[in-house]
């Protein structure tokens, strides 16, 4: 036994994950098997043992476990020779790293079915010399298993202090990856969710290997919440690259991914990343509490701004958040529309209106309220493109935009939110869910949604249409509706028959039921204009 043990062994999983430990070629070169002999499984020497197990009795399988160097005298296979070539297949089935034997009291050689067995499956066969207690064999690579993962586990300790004191300086994801590629001596990069990269370090070379085989392949992207097997380090089947995934609060945020050309990854590397990963996401958690006081401190200060009370100033401090707010801008009001309604849409909604507005204006300013998402970009941003980029980056649900008119300058900033709020409610009403319209583009909805008083607007509604401006009765919302349409067709009786279904002379007593209950409107011209707008009214209930 060393006092500087090896580098620890790793192997791959079929799954890709790491498993840890030591080689069974390597448990062969400790001095208590020096007389041992390997008489078949050649390939499977790079197998990890993880612990050791006797067998000594008939139904050993019952109680093995994967990664086991499995020690046996023959003693319970001496009255069954039959059944060795069988043995082989279920420990091999089992994830058994080897079986190690000592021949000559209980069992004279081993059948060539099990030698050749043992070959195909690459399951290696131990011939022990008779001189070595299982005990010594047992301390010695147990103690030497031990070893090698507190050096492990040292080397990662160190690491971690030097990463952890990385975030205590005020440092980064930049500062951690140049940190690990230091450490490892390996192209480091640190990716999102997306796979977009958020710092790398190492040398050119390994670190454009390493985007170009893995980031920009998408190789790295990963999304929503990790799974018992996503939270695992994977390493690639070259074994030239070790992936860690960053996890906080139960969410990915994304991978930290490391690449050698030379293919010289350890387990200790691998621990080292793993430290890297939890330290990244410290570094993420910090941004993400940070970026969300700026973000209330944002829409604190806008909403100031958009209620009138921004104070003096507002165009030199909105220059502190990168908006420019001294150009002539448009306003818009993005709604969740009433089937969306939910606190983690509301968060959605706000992150695909940063990313448009983002490529769109640069210099313009975004910031959600407890309802809705309000931008502010220049005049000459085409903001139909715009509400259809963040509706596009928004698939899950659905949102109302409205638009204001050309705002000259910030202090005129409250009339125009109030222009696009409106539009925001007003189109929804008419056009459904997902509407986007202009202020200017309301007709008289424009007009009669600046009369601030409601109650009048109701009473308004109420004498002009009687009856007919409530829902209780079936009879009187159909005739409603056949008024309706009456004044769209411009009392054009044949047209409004036929978008009713209705017989011409069903239509021509339903005229004369509405004139008895609302005056003489085929004759009156101001009279039809009111019902007009009586009924423009009623389809901005809820406004």
């Amino acid at each position: 036994m060393t006092s500087d043990p090896a580098p620890p062994a790793m192997r791959l999983a079929s799954t890709g994950k790491i498993i840890h430990g030591v080689a069974v070629g390597e448990v062969l070169g400790v001095s208590t098997l020096a007389g041992a002999r390997l008489i078949a499984g050649k390939g499977g020497l790079d197998r990890i043992v993880q612990r050791l197990n006797v067998m000594e009795v008939p139904d050993i399988l019952a109680w093995v476990k994967p990664n086991e160097l499995l020690l046996t005298t023959g003693y319970p296979l001496r009255n069954t020779p039959q059944s060795l070539g069988r043995l082989v297949a279920d420990l091999d089935e089992r994830g058994l790293s080897a079986l190690a034997i000592k021949l000559g009291r209980y069992l004279d050689e081993l059948p060539e079915e099990m030698i050749e067995q043992a070959d195909r499956l690459s399951f290696p066969l131990i011939l022990l010399p008779n001189d070595v207690g299982f005990d010594d064999i047992l301390n010695q690579v147990l103690t030497d298993i031990l070893n090698r993962q507190a050096a492990t586990l040292a080397r990662a300790e160190e690491a971690h202090r030097a990463l952890v004191q990385i975030i205590l300086a005020g440092g980064g994801m930049r500062e951690v990856t140049a940190e690990v590629a230091g450490l490892l001596d390996v192209a480091v990069a640190a990716v999102d969710v997306t796979g977009s990269v958020l710092a790398s370090a190492g040398g050119a070379e390994q670190v454009a290997m390493l985007r170009e085989a893995y980031v920009l392949s998408g190789a790295l992207t990963t999304r929503g919440e990790p799974s018992r097997a996503d939270a695992d380090p994977m390493v690639g089947a070259d074994g030239h690259y070790a992936v860690v995934p960053i996890v906080a609060g139960g969410h990915h945020h994304g991978r930290i991914a490391a690449f050698s050309q030379a293919g010289t990854l350890r387990e200790s590397d691998i621990r080292i990343l793993e430290r890297a990963a939890t330290v990244a996401a410290l570094v993420v958690t910090k941004q993400e509490a940070v970026t969300a006081v700026e973000s209330k401190y944002r829409a604190d200060f806008l909403r100031d701004v958009l209620t009138g009370r921004g104070g003096g100033r507002v165009a030199e401090r909105a220059k502190a958040f990168g908006w420019d707010l001294e150009r002539p801008v448009c306003v818009l009001v993005a709604e969740l529309d009433p089937e969306s309604d939910e606190r983690t849409a509301q968060d959605r909604l706000l992150a695909a209106w940063q990313g448009a507005v983002r490529r769109h204006d640069p210099r313009g300013a975004v910031a959600g309220f407890s309802h809705e998402v309000v931008a502010i970009v220049g005049a000459g941003v085409d903001t139909v493109r715009l509400a259809s980029a963040a509706s596009a980056a928004f698939a899950d649900a659905t949102f109302s935009t409205g638009m204001s008119r050309v705002a000259p300058g910030a202090e005129v900033l409250a009339d125009a939110y109030g222009q696009a709020l409106k539009a925001a409610r007003v189109g929804r009403q008419l056009h459904g869910s997902g509407a986007v319209a202009h202020f200017d583009q309301l007709g008289v909805y424009r007009l009669l949604s600046l009369v601030n008083d409601t109650a009048e607007l109701h009473a308004f509604v109420r004498e002009t249409l009687g009856a007919l401006a409530g829902d209780d009765d079936a009879e009187n919302a159909d005739l409603r509706r056949t008024l309706h349409v009456l004044l769209e067709t411009n009392l054009n009786v044949a047209e409004t028959a036929r978008r009713l279904h209705f017989h011409y002379n069903t239509l021509r007593y339903r005229i004369g039921k509405l004139e008895r209950m609302l005056g003489n409107f085929t004759e009156d011209a101001h009279l039809r204009l009111n019902l007009t707008l009586a009924l423009h009214v009623l389809n901005m209930r809820g406004i």
